[in-house]
């Protein structure tokens, strides 16, 4: 096992040391370096070692994107063999600025500061190379008097060597730079794509939200107009069946009220449905103003249905409107369905300064475990609840033993008060104009 994990630990670092090509870059970088030796080799070779110099760095022109710190290990060990034998600079050292760039640019971490590092090693290993061979070299091989010559002139040697020093390093540090702002170029343009693709992907994912809470309302409508409508049909269709035989006219009076009702669902349901094939624009949402109409169904089926108004009434916005007319449509539905329908059902809104009551107080029939059960199975108080919670209201209820009371609390806006109109001034009559 651990040899397995060695050489797994191996390949990692294979694969960290090589950097992911395309076959077009790495054949470029690859017969660029053959080009470069070509026209070099054009020149011819003093010594062997020059040309295993050419070499060396021709291999770091290659190595340079595709592995970096390679590509510095390479320059590294061709620069020391060119200084142990002697060799003099060749235009193949300006291999090395392109291998400073890769470093800074492509290279890891590590190896992008030690090209930094290197690039002052290499200025200042270069300028002492230069003088052993320009100078000092010399000197000693042709004896003393030069030595003492060049003693003399010390100080303009110094001044040389400095400025040399300063010149590649210059040089060295400005390739890798010009590397290091590449990489970081490349960074921020890879954030502002990542950032991009995130923004892209949140967008989407809040358009999907948009879409479930759409789905989730239309549910909900849908279920408020189906459930709705069906009480009212049922009740109908109950009473008819009972009155047929004593009071025909009942009858017809109650299969046109149930034709009418279905209609008006139907015509609800394919608006619905609309909605959930298409993004097109809502259609006419009930509000306030529609209420009598549905109470008048509701009355219709056999319940007596009371509608009372205390205070002032205020603005109520449009969503509001929508919630209280399904609050209401909903509570209704339930007393038809589950309530006693012997007992008259109170419609009461109550307005205030700022917002609007709105009660539905229905009878109670006895307690039985079939009721119980349906009442927990349904969706309806939930659904209430949350119509009024997201028109920034409340919702409560409220169980007596002969009354259920549904309460539901929304925001409103106190109308504006109209200033009288201005009386036009009297025109005088004969009567003041004596008098």
């Amino acid at each position: 096992m651990s040899n397995r994990s060695t050489g797994a630990g191996r390949a990692r670092s294979v694969e960290h040391m090589f950097r992911k090509l395309t076959t077009a870059q790495l054949t470029f970088d690859i017969v660029f370096a053959v080009l470069c030796v070509l026209l070099r080799s054009a020149f011819g070779f003093p010594t062997a070692w020059v040309f295993l110099v050419l070499i060396g760095m021709a291999a770091t022109l290659a190595l340079r994107r595709v592995s970096p710190g390679l590509a510095l290990g390479v320059a590294w060990g061709t620069v020391v063999l060119q200084m142990g034998t002697l060799s003099q600079p060749d235009v193949a050292n300006l291999a090395i600025l392109p291998m400073l760039f890769a470093t800074a640019a492509y290279g890891s971490n590590r190896v992008k500061w030690l090209g930094l590092a290197s690039a002052g090693a290499g200025a200042f290993l270069g300028t002492v190379y230069v003088l052993i061979g320009g100078f000092i070299t010399p000197a000693a091989t042709l004896g003393l008097d030069l030595i003492y010559d060049l003693a003399s002139q010390l100080p303009q040697i110094i001044s040389i060597a400095v400025i040399g020093f300063f010149s590649a390093l210059a040089v060295f540090v400005l390739s890798w730079t010009l590397g290091f702002l590449t990489r970081t170029w490349r960074s921020a343009r890879e954030s502002r794509v990542a950032q991009a693709v995130a923004e892209a992907e949140q967008a989407q994912a809040q358009r999907e939200v948009g879409i479930e809470q759409e789905r989730t309302r239309i549910a909900r409508d849908m279920h408020d107009v189906v459930a709705h409508s069906l009480a009212v049909v049922i009740a109908q269709a109950d009473g008819a069946r009972y009155a047929r035989h004593g009071d025909p006219a009942a009858v017809d009076e109650a299969l046109t009220t149930i034709a009418t009702t279905a209609r008006e669902a139907l015509g609800d349901v394919r608006i619905l449905l609309g909605q959930l094939r298409h993004s097109e624009a809502e259609g006419p949402q009930p509000v306030l103003a529609d209420l009598d109409r549905m109470i008048d169904q509701v009355r219709a089926s056999g319940l007596s249905v009371l509608r009372e108004e205390l205070g002032t009434p205020a603005i109520v916005g449009t969503g509001q409107q929508l919630a209280v007319y399904r609050i209401v449509q909903e509570a209704l539905t339930n007393a038809l369905r589950h309530g006693d329908t012997a007992q008259d059902v109170v419609v009461r809104f109550t307005w205030g300064a700022d917002q609007l009551m709105a009660q539905v107080i229905s009878g109670l029939l006895p307690p039985s475990d079939d009721d119980t059960v349906a009442a927990r199975a349904g969706h309806g108080l939930d659904g209430m609840r949350e119509r009024a919670i997201l028109a920034g209201g409340s919702f409560s209820t409220e169980r007596t033993e002969q009354l259920f009371i549904v309460t539901a609390k929304l925001p409103a806006t106190a109308a504006p008060v109209l200033p009288a109109p201005a009386l036009p001034p009297a025109v005088p009559t004969a009567e003041t104009a004596t008098s």
